[in-house]
């Protein structure tokens, strides 16, 4: 729910800067170009298939299983690569071509939400298979993003960088939030199944597109005697001892592992206490959307009128607060409300967190702090997400909603301080933003 920290929802904000020579920028290269179009069609394409699986997919468990337990450990196996997958992933990414990896994940995934249509439709799913083709699918995920934003960077080159995260941001917003979760909304009700079988589609198309992008070869840095490994853990430790950056990370943590949860309980919930029709649960994610396109829309003037720290402590409690109204809702329609409350704290914390994360990390470091904020943000989500199910069976589905507010809540007044003292104009000298 928490769009800055889900893997599948949320917007994957870090913009990657770099550099290249002259001869390396093709023919028909920027956002203009038709390589960078047929790039931009296949992303969108595999994102409404992304948005289409996260809400049919845990919406699929509940509805078959009625268990928390089976739920949480489904979202939990979906989540679990970005922990166990993400890192290892980027480290083989950087040694291989990126529009083969790229084709290649999609491929896979396109054979693997198949099968997952043929068991749904069948009734041979169990929650042991509905685990692993979550993770698997996860997997190639991790591959996909990494690959991709190679190739973003080589095909739209330096002076249109800005423009083609700008319109794959939006891409991912709608494709995920928005034209994802409407088409299961409309699905479901007919096919569980078709759902599935629609993800398997658009990650063939995504395929197709891609198979017809040039085959860049990115502009590596060679730094000879020291390992791949040892450049991933410099970035890591650098995040982790820069005193802003661990600030930001804390807050992004604790608030990733109230938001896991609440992804876990929200459809059961919805369903069980909110008298929801299976088919109008993903209607909430779309709310949520929306609250987060206007989020991103008003950031920006918003935090030059109130100052960035105090605004990254307001959004913190909408999120909050979004949680808590959720989990005291006593008619269906406050929920459309809480995840629209939800959706603007989520979209306002995205714009603040990963602008002051680009300040405060040195250039030289940029791709690397961010693979390793991503793991720590996506990555301890399974954890969230395990708990929660547990939690749930021995209290209640509404005792998680609000231990995830007042977590939330908490992380907001203690790290209020530290957010508000840290990553001001004076500590941009350390690191070059992008």
């Amino acid at each position: 729910m928490f769009a800055g920290v889900a893997p599948a929802a949320a917007p994957r904000e870090d913009t990657i800067t770099v550099s290249r020579s002259d001869e390396q920028v093709a023919e028909g290269s920027g956002v203009r170009g038709p390589a960078f179009r047929r790039l931009f069609f296949a992303w969108s394409v595999s994102l409404v298939g992304d948005g289409v699986r996260a809400a049919a997919l845990p919406l699929y468990v509940a509805v078959s299983t009625g268990d928390p337990l089976a739920a949480s450990a489904v979202v939990a196996a979906e989540l679990l690569p970005w922990l166990l997958v993400a890192l290892p992933a980027g480290a083989l990414v950087d040694r291989w071509r990126p529009r083969v990896v790229v084709l290649t994940a999609h491929i896979v995934r396109a054979v693997l939400t198949a099968v997952l249509a043929v068991v749904v439709f069948t009734g041979q799913d169990t929650v042991l298979i509905l685990a692993v083709l979550a993770f698997l699918l996860t997997t190639a995920e991790t591959f996909a993003d990494s690959a991709s934003q190679l190739l973003l960077v080589e095909i739209a080159g330096p002076a249109d960088l800005d423009r083609a995260n700008s319109r794959f941001v939006t891409a991912e917003t709608i494709g995920v939030d928005l034209a994802g979760p409407l088409a299961a909304s409309l699905l479901f009700a007919w096919e569980p199944a078709a759902c599935f079988a629609l993800d398997a589609l658009s990650f063939a198309i995504a395929a197709w597109y891609v198979a017809h992008v040039p085959d860049v070869v990115p502009h590596r840095e060679k730094r000879d005697g020291e390992s791949l490994r040892l450049q991933v853990v410099e970035g890591v430790r650098y995040l982790l001892t820069e005193r802003s950056l661990r600030v930001l990370v804390l807050a992004v943590v604790m608030s990733a592992l109230a938001a896991a949860a609440v992804n876990v309980v929200s459809a059961l919930f919805a369903i069980q206490v909110l008298g929801f029709a299976p088919a109008l649960v993903p209607t909430l994610m779309i709310t949520m959307a929306l609250g987060i396109l206007v989020a991103a829309r008003l950031t920006p003037a918003l935090g030059a009128r109130v100052g960035e720290g105090p605004l990254m402590i307001a959004s913190l409690l909408l999120v909050a607060a979004g949680f808590a109204l959720l989990a005291t809702a006593a008619v269906p329609e406050l929920a459309w409300v809480a995840y629209f409350v939800t959706g603007l704290g989520s979209g306002c914390w995205n714009v603040l967190s990963a602008t002051r994360r680009q300040r405060l990390t040195p250039g030289h470091l940029m791709g690397r702090v961010s693979s390793g904020y991503r793991v720590l943000a996506w990555g301890l989500m399974p954890v969230g997400a395990a708990l929660a199910g547990p939690i749930a069976g021995v209290t209640s589905l509404g005792t998680v909603l609000l231990g995830a507010a007042v977590i939330v809540a908490t992380t907001a007044v203690v790290l209020g301080g530290p957010l508000v003292r840290t990553g001001g104009p004076g500590h941009a000298s350390r690191g070059s933003g992008i």
